[in-house]
């Protein structure tokens, strides 16, 4: 089993800030941004408002950093759908699809949810979608991954580049955007997902992501700051702005 599935991938400048606490319409995806070094100084009030589950989750880190990360980012995770759908951040109750994605209770609202070493990301509308944040500052070895999971044209297009690693990361958030909205996560499609033209083709073939994958998704790109970059996928093409808080 296998199909076609049709990607428009666009970079952006950043989406301009907004008061709104909440997406008000269809087509609107209103996006939360945080560095954990703000964050830092409200870990215990974050840490606080996570369920037991999550709470055990993050016991099980090894590294304090790790732990760290986890319990700033859910915590703030759950702070920032508190706002946009007025319950109490702890009271939130999660629910997962086949593969792991979380979905809200009570709720017809979407969400995704992504962090990198330094910062996290929350996005959230009326349809499925998916985010994906990584940092410049993140050790990764490019082209051996790239050789690995990239199309030869993707790998063309990052060697040509004036700056590799930033063409690379660009890329590699979009992929990981698209498979977090169609919900199936990292899998063998992975190099089929073309990503470096404005309009792409491509041939699925793993079935899930066959049977669960929108039949195209429109990825936006830009960079936060000095050094994040950012993609959302969504079915149709969407409105984007940064939430202030």
């Amino acid at each position: 089993m296998e199909r076609t599935l049709v990607l428009h991938c666009t970079t952006i400048t950043a989406p301009q800030r907004t008061e709104q606490r909440r997406p008000t319409a269809s087509g609107s995806v209103l996006l939360y941004c945080a560095t954990l070094a703000d964050l830092l100084p409200r870990l215990r009030d974050l840490s606080a408002m996570l369920d037991k589950h999550e709470q055990d989750r993050a016991e099980r880190f090894l590294h304090d950093t790790d732990r760290e990360r986890y319990l700033l980012g859910h915590g703030y995770l759950r702070e920032v759908l508190g706002w946009a759908t007025g319950q109490q951040p702890g009271a939130i109750t999660f629910e997962r699809g086949q593969f792991g994605k979380p979905t809200m209770r009570g709720t017809a609202l979407h969400f995704n949810f992504s962090d990198t070493k330094d910062a996290v990301i929350v996005a959230i509308g009326r349809e499925e979608l998916g985010v994906d944040i990584e940092t410049m500052h993140r050790r990764v070895d490019h082209m051996a991954v790239a050789e690995h999971y990239f199309t030869a044209e993707e790998i063309a297009n990052i060697n040509a580049s004036s700056e590799p690693k930033r063409r690379f990361l660009d890329f590699w958030t979009r992929k990981e955007a698209i498979l977090k909205a169609s919900g199936v996560g990292i899998m063998d499609d992975l190099p089929a997902l073309r990503v470096d033209s404005r309009r792409n083709e491509v041939r699925i073939v793993h079935g899930d992501f066959v049977r669960m994958a929108a039949p195209e998704y429109h990825v936006q790109s830009f960079t936060l700051g000095e050094g994040h970059l950012v993609s959302i996928a969504t079915p149709e093409h969407a409105s984007l702005a940064l939430a202030t808080h």
